[in-house]
């Protein structure tokens, strides 16, 4: 009764001020939902009953937190810094046990996860399982707040994805035949595919605001440099690995553009992480960029960081990448300020500071 009772007030307050339509719900800010893998994960894997490696050891988490956190950097990720930009508290995890407040966000992201199924499969939360725990969450909601305010807060959110870089690198470091029976077009089609099939779902559940990254130059972290020497006795990027991520990174904003000329409403903001990295990799007095601060072997390549053998930088804040393949939490954040309020060059068609406006 009292809920219903704040919902006629806050209409007809509003009616009354403005004399123009719009939705009214109980809270003053718009939710974030984190799809992806672990430049996303703040710790969902910490709680999977799996071999996956649980990577919550020191000196992850090292930097901010000043304890492990099953974030896989030194510090915060991404998404954390979006919250704060957007005035969010931490999003929630969805395997954290608990009562979160759901209407600020879930976290869905499963370090090693990937688009296809199949990429470290039964090991991670795949992007599929990721949007059947998001239809878990959209129920838990529906309970606790009503259909009509759900479907304002679902409206109204964003959805970050951070997907793809597993499926590309998977079948390097396993050996993997993959490339035998499909073409890497092919295979980069799948990827592509499956992601925009979520998106398609969440949309149909009534999310509109998309925010997506390119991938990073795959072949030129120094997990890819390090199988580089082991491949080919050559100590430069893995070419093969980045060629994948080029091809992504082209039908990711064409598919993404498709997308908006048959979904009413919904809008999406493409980070162009590739270029950014690149410029970054191509100007090594900003960071060291070839080794990474935290691991063993070749450029500290090998994700060892934490375990019974690993060497540890003693500045991580000159390093891109804290461990082979996940960047310091400065390079986070570097992303993040450029996702948020960069300009059309890197971030397009919207930044994420306009999606959270719109």
């Amino acid at each position: 009764m009292g809920s219903s009772r704040s919902n006629i007030l806050c209409f007809l307050v509003i009616c009354a001020s403005f004399l123009v339509p719009t939705s009214c719900h109980s809270y003053s800010h718009d939710a974030l939902f984190i799809f992806g893998d672990s430049l996303y994960d703040a710790g969902n894997n910490i709680y999977l009953n799996t071999n996956i490696p649980k990577l919550n050891v020191f000196p992850y988490g090292m930097t901010y937190f000043e304890h492990p956190t099953g974030r896989i950097s030194d510090g915060r990720l991404i998404p954390d810094f979006i919250a704060e930009f957007a005035k969010l508290p931490l999003i929630p995890l969805y395997l954290q046990p608990g009562d979160h407040k759901l209407t600020y966000g879930v976290n869905f992201a499963s370090g090693g996860a990937g688009a296809l199924a199949g990429t470290n499969q039964g090991l991670v939360l795949d992007l599929q399982t990721q949007l059947s725990n998001f239809k878990n969450t959209e129920k838990q909601l529906r309970q606790k707040l009503g259909a009509s305010e759900v479907k304002a807060l679902l409206s109204t959110a964003v959805y970050m994805f951070s997907i793809g870089t597993n499926d590309y690198m998977i079948p390097f470091t396993t050996n993997s035949t993959v490339f035998q029976s499909y073409s890497k077009k092919e295979y980069v089609k799948m990827v592509i595919g499956n992601i925009t099939s979520v998106i398609q779902e969440i949309y149909s559940m009534g999310g509109r605001k998309f925010g997506l990254s390119k991938l990073l130059p795959l072949g030129c972290t120094p997990i890819s440099r390090g199988l580089n020497i082991v491949r080919t006795g050559g100590s430069g990027c893995l070419e093969e690995v980045t060629v994948l991520a080029k091809l992504h990174n082209r039908a990711l904003p064409k598919a993404l553009k498709e997308l908006k000329s048959q979904l009413k409403g919904y809008t999406y903001s493409v980070f162009d992480a590739y270029t950014v990295a690149d410029a970054l990799f191509n100007s090594p007095s900003k960071y060291e960029v070839k080794k990474a601060c935290c691991g063993s072997g070749p450029f500290r390549g090998s994700i060892t960081c934490g375990q019974k053998v690993y060497q540890l930088c003693d500045n991580v804040s000159e390093y891109f990448f804290f461990d082979g393949i996940h960047p310091t939490e400065k390079a986070n954040y570097q992303f993040a300020k450029l996702m948020w309020d960069g300009s059309p060059k890197i971030v397009k068609p919207f930044n994420l500071k306009t999606l959270f406006e719109k």
